[in-house]
Parts: C-alpha cells; structure tokens; sequence
C-alpha cells in the first residue's frame, strides 16, 4: 500500500541554543540547559530517522518534554507563570504554509510545536508500515495505534495546550482549528481504513463493512468541509486527497449495502446500490487525476495505482453483474430511480484518538535548582548581546521507494 496515504510536510525549525549565560547561576541549572539543547537536537533528528520506531520516538520525546516543562509547570509553590516559560524564542515553519516561519517567545508554543511533529511522525510511520510488501498482523496493528496515537496528540493540543498560548493562533496555520480538526479526522479516517482492510481480509458480513465504509467517507467528507474556507493555494491537495477517499469508501458502502440487499432479497434496490457505487468509484478515479495534477504541499499519494483500489473496482463490475442476472432470471425486481439511502451506523471498528500525556518533570529539576536561575544577570552579561537570528532550514525527508503492493493492508 505505497503511497496510500497523502503526508504533508514535517514542520522546521531553528536551532536552539538555550545558552543563558549568567541566567543559569549554578553547575545543575547548565546541565539542564546543555541537556535540553542535545536532547532537542536528537529528537529532531529522529523525525527523518527511518530506522525510527515508536518506542524509539516515545523515549525521545519524553527526555525532552519532561525537561521542558522546567520552563512552564510553577516550580516555586506559587500559582504564579514559570519565570521561564517566556525567557527563550522559538522558531517554527508550519506544515500548509511552506518555509515562513512563526515565532514566539514562549515555551508552551515550542512544546505544541515539537509535540504536532511528533504526530506528523506518527502518521509518517503508520504510511512507511502500510507501505511494506507484506504486512504482518503485528505491523497493521501499529498502523492503527500510530494513527490513533497522532489524533489523541493533535487533540491533546487543541483542548489543553493551543488554548494557553499569550499570541492567539494565526489564521490558516498549524495552530488554528480548521487545520487541527482536519489532522484528528484525517488520522480517525485512516485508521479506519485499516479496520476495514482486516474486515474485507477476514470476510466479515456485508453489513458491517458497509457501515464502516459509511462511517470512513463521512469522515473524509467532514475534513473537507472543515478545510473548505482555508486559502486554496495550500489546501487544494490536500482537500482532493480527501474527496477521492470519500467516494471511494461510498462506493466501498453502496458496494457491500448491495450484497446485504441481494442476501435479503431485494434485487431491485441491490441492483440500484451497485449502480450507485460504480457511480462513485468512477468519480474517486476522475479525483485520483486530479489531485495528482493539483499544486500543493505534501508528498503524492498514488492511490489509483493500488490493487486496493483496483480490486474494489472489479468487485463492483462483477457483484452488479451477478445481481442483474439474477434479476433477470429470478426476482424480475423494477431497480428504483433513487438509490438506497444509507443509514449504516457502524457498532464496531471505529477509531477514537489515544489519550495523550505529557511525561512527568525531570528529576534534574526541583524547587532549588529552579531558583538558582536568575533572570535579572542575563542582561548584564556581555555575552548576551544579541546575535543573527537562525535560519530556519527545511526539514530533509527521506525518500522512501515504493515497494510490491500485495493490494492489502493487512495480512
């Protein structure tokens, strides 16, 4: 399943040196800064590390939040702000608007920033698993947990980090709802589509795989609404990837509600179901050109290419066949001019996002070290003159070849 899935890019970043000079006023209050610059640093590297895996990426992330809240969670006993939070400037690139960066001199904008990377990584990897040649049961189970894991973060930051920021989120950015929403639905969708594959694979009844079908395009056809009103020039792919998944999960339900149709008898209405999924697998494949063709950020995905979505194709063409035979020769069924209306509620399979929490503080960190830095030398020092400002530099993705698709997600 290569190239299954549309990615948008990793956001970038500049280089952070958390070099305080006379701030930093005791031999374990450095430590803390030496570390933050290194763990910072190898967690980034990790984002375009292919031999990265989760536990790898888990391990990462929690040394280096758990060092950060030193600069936001009140260490003092008090309920008054971190004297740290605001004392470093962060900056980052956003994952629509190419390589502008956004500032702030805040260190709960650095913890969303890291942490919406860290579930761009998650989706990453759940796209490089799918895309192997032969999916064991194990992999699929990651794909599905990772793309869990990414909409529990994406929301984890819409509901209790993003809402704490002094500077409100810029319209048409990472930060703001329309884009978020976008991300925790897309990642739902897909995690449900692995859902469906093992349905299919499993030869589970028509029914529930028609209601999951059902629920998947109403998924990607509520992301596209959400991104509707946002600047087409950085959104139009990235809709179209969304538009041709959600006729090819109606076609997927019109297909299997027909075979539940036949098995009660209803040939007439079957026929008309297949009917209307040949309808909508005709236009997924008009919007697979499309979106290939549509400028926009984001690695392509080639879904039209997959026997995935070939082999829906044929099941369509043979099972409205086989209905209009039967039709012929035993129901003798008039086909409605309107097609089945489709209240399919799925009772299993549906993908909610992972709850998602931060690490607790670092042991480096305590009441007295945190005293120990002290805001009012910083200042004074010569060194703390200010310098260039860092260039912000694209992130280097790797460039992961296509492997046989076996035309399944799961195995």
């Amino acid at each position: 399943m290569a190239h299954w899935f549309h990615r948008n890019p990793l956001k970038a970043t500049a280089p952070v040196s958390f070099n305080f000079y006379g701030v930093a006023g005791s031999p374990a209050a450095n430590k803390i800064c030496n570390n933050l610059r290194t763990d910072r640093a190898r967690l980034l590297e990790m984002f375009t590390d292919v031999t990265c895996n989760p536990d790898m990426m888990k391990n990462a992330t929690d040394a280096y939040f758990s060092l950060l809240q030193g600069f936001i969670l009140s260490l003092d006993g008090t309920t008054q702000e971190n004297k740290m939070r605001f004392i470093q400037n962060f900056k980052w690139t956003d994952t629509l608007q190419g390589n502008v960066p956004s500032a702030q001199q805040d260190a709960i904008f650095e913890l969303i920033s890291m942490s919406y990377n860290v579930a761009i990584w998650y989706t990453k990897f759940a796209s490089r698993m799918a895309g192997k040649e032969n999916v064991t049961e194990a992999e699929a189970k990651d794909v599905h947990r990772s793309l869990k894991m990414a909409a529990g973060i994406f929301k984890h930051l819409k509901e209790d980090q993003i809402p704490r920021l002094i500077t409100p989120a810029e319209k048409g950015r990472d930060l703001e709802a329309r884009v978020i929403d976008a991300y925790i639905i897309q990642c739902q969708a897909e995690a449900q589509e692995v859902t469906i594959a093992r349905a299919i694979e499993l030869k589970h009844n028509a029914t529930l795989v028609a209601a999951l079908s059902y629920e998947t395009a109403n998924f990607y056809q509520k992301a596209n609404q959400t991104l509707h009103t946002l600047e087409p020039e950085c959104s139009n792919k990235w809709r179209k990837y969304f538009q041709l998944k959600m006729h090819f999960y109606m076609a997927y339900a019109y297909c299997y509600h027909g075979q539940t149709l036949l098995a009660s008898d209803k040939c007439g209405e079957a026929i008309r179901s297949l009917q209307e999924a040949e309808k909508c697998y005709m236009r997924a494949e008009e919007l697979c050109k499309e979106y290939r063709h549509t400028k926009g950020p984001g690695s392509t995905a080639r879904p039209s290419e997959q026997l995935f979505f070939l082999k829906l194709g044929a099941l369509v063409k043979n099972t409205l066949e086989k209905c209009q035979r039967e039709n012929g020769f035993i129901y003798f069924h008039k086909v409605p001019e309107e097609p089945p209306q489709l209240e399919l509620k799925a009772s299993y399979g549906l993908a909610e996002p992972l709850s998602f929490e931060l690490p607790p503080l670092s042991e480096q960190w305590s009441p007295e070290v945190y005293n120990t830095f002290d805001l009012t030398k910083g200042a004074k020092n010569d060194k703390a003159k200010a310098k260039p400002e860092a260039e912000v530099k694209p992130m280097k993705e790797p460039d992961l070849k296509p492997q046989k698709d076996t035309g399944c997600v799961v195995s």
